[in-house]
């Protein structure tokens, strides 16, 4: 999902104080370089493809890419169109850009499916590419088409200048990251890992942050926490309700609702949070971020714990956490409720196991009478450590950043406290790392939302950027 203000918006957004800037009028574009006229015009393409995964079709963006790769001159059986069975709308393109094959493959990943869009909700078409005021607006702008339209474009830009990197570049673009049954990452690993496997892999997630209009932070996501929805409940023997009784499986959910509500998992830090948190304290005020170099040398500091947590977006990022986000009870009005139910959404820290939470849970709810069950993914992992935070991919990103935005804009690891697709592929072995140079205002994040819109100015950036990380990375002539 994506450069991605929707979740890294609560480590991005956290390095930019509440308190956020309005972003600057961005001055009229130039006239765009060929490579840039290409990236424009696949992005608009791609926006104009409606891929909502109720109502569109993914298969229809995947064949589009897919004629331009051949007409590029790739080889059919570096092209690969693959679709689960049974989801003709649900396609994923998985192309190889060969190599010397000196080095393992660089992986590129991006989801070109969007969530729906009613068009009474916005004030233009959502699936038109809409430029006004400095910005490209259209459902998918920021997630995650920018970043597929850009990895399409930097490619065949290469493609026809003859690039030969050291290592195959395989870019993956997929389906069902926003929902849908047919996770398009998550399938080609159970089914086509050779196809996508890769020394580790660059993905959306991590983002810049704008502040008054001007670069602030660049932030590379290596870890995410996994989302799991439990279902607890109530039961009861119910009755009529004009006989009341003390035992109602009503009262009873509500009671353990209130226990989840005061109650908080212990902070549980990883190589990344321990990272954001070290070089976020600089940003933050004097109290702030003596309170997170405190936990971050003793996460037990429930002093500087209780400091840190006020803030939702850091309290977050520091711990599991477990939310009430739907409530069923009851089947009648004039009847005591035979069961009574809440569906809580929990964000689990990468370093955690489902059973850990369900066993905290357990105790929380003790003698409630509470029924605690799991809607888990078949293929979900728990307990997945995060990418290594290497050289090899750290100093490119910084040296990157410090030369097109600023020696003073800092390069900050981040957990992302939402899930991207990113998870799977760690689960499997491949570092997976979030990172375009896409920057944007926190505050006015879009994705998901009505008007969804990306600075055009932040696209072409982003494109360079990313043009040149490919390279570092990719290495070769």
């Amino acid at each position: 999902m994506p450069f991605n203000l929707r979740r890294t918006t609560a480590a991005v957004s956290a390095v930019i104080l509440a308190s956020a800037t309005p972003m600057l009028a961005q001055a009229p574009q130039k006239a765009l370089a060929p490579n840039q006229q290409l990236a424009h015009d696949i992005y608009k393409q791609l926006i104009e493809i409606n891929t909502v995964d109720s109502v569109g079709s993914v298969t229809k963006a995947v064949d589009a890419l897919a004629a331009r790769f051949r007409a590029a001159g790739l080889p059919a059986t570096d092209i690969h169109i693959l679709t689960p069975p049974g989801h003709p709308t649900k396609a994923n393109l998985v192309v190889r850009y060969p190599g010397t094959g000196k080095e393992k493959p660089l992986l590129l990943l991006a989801h070109l499916d969007v969530v729906a869009a009613l068009r009474s909700d916005w004030t233009i078409e959502p699936f038109v590419l809409t430029e006004r005021d400095g910005y490209f607006y259209g459902r998918g702008t920021s997630d995650d088409k920018a970043m597929a339209s850009i990895f399409v474009a930097n490619l065949l830009r290469d493609k026809a200048a003859g690039w030969k990197p050291d290592r195959d570049v395989i870019l993956a673009l997929t389906a069902d990251e926003e929902g849908g049954d047919a996770n398009g990452v998550e399938w080609l690993v159970a089914n086509h890992r050779e196809l996508i496997d890769a020394a580790y892999a660059i993905n959306e997630g991590g983002g810049g942050a704008l502040r008054a209009g001007k670069p602030f932070s660049n932030s590379v996501q290596a870890a995410e926490k996994v989302p799991v929805n439990l279902t607890i409940t109530a039961t009861n023997r119910g009755g009529h309700s004009s006989v009341p009784r003390p035992d109602n499986a009503i009262y009873e959910l509500t009671h353990a609702l209130n226990r989840l509500e005061q109650f908080q998992f212990p902070v549980q830090l990883n190589e990344v949070s321990r990272a954001f948190f070290t070089e976020t304290a600089a940003l933050e005020t004097a109290a702030t971020g003596a309170a997170m170099r405190a936990l971050v040398a003793n996460p037990n500091d429930s002093a500087a714990s209780a400091i840190v947590s006020a803030d939702p977006r850091y309290n977050s990022m520091l711990r599991t956490t477990c939310v009430a986000t739907r409530l069923a009870g009851g089947h009648a009005y004039n009847a005591l409720p035979q069961t009574a139910s809440a569906n809580v959404n929990c964000r689990i820290v990468p370093t955690q196991t489902l059973d850990d939470v369900r066993e905290t849970l357990a105790r929380v709810f003790a003698d409630t009478g509470i029924k605690i069950t799991a809607t888990v993914p078949i293929n979900e992992k728990f307990g997945v450590g995060p990418s290594p935070l290497t050289p090899e991919l750290m100093q490119p990103v910084t040296e990157i950043t410090h030369a097109m935005f600023g020696t003073n804009v800092p390069v900050i690891p981040v957990m992302s406290t939402g899930a991207t697709d990113g998870r799977f592929l760690r689960a499997t072995g491949i570092p997976t790392y979030g990172v375009s140079g896409i920057f944007g205002d926190p505050a006015d994040s879009r994705a998901h939302g009505r008007d969804e819109r990306l600075l055009i100015k932040s696209f072409y950036d982003g494109q360079e950027f990313l043009y040149r990380l490919m390279h570092r990375l990719a290495g070769g002539k």
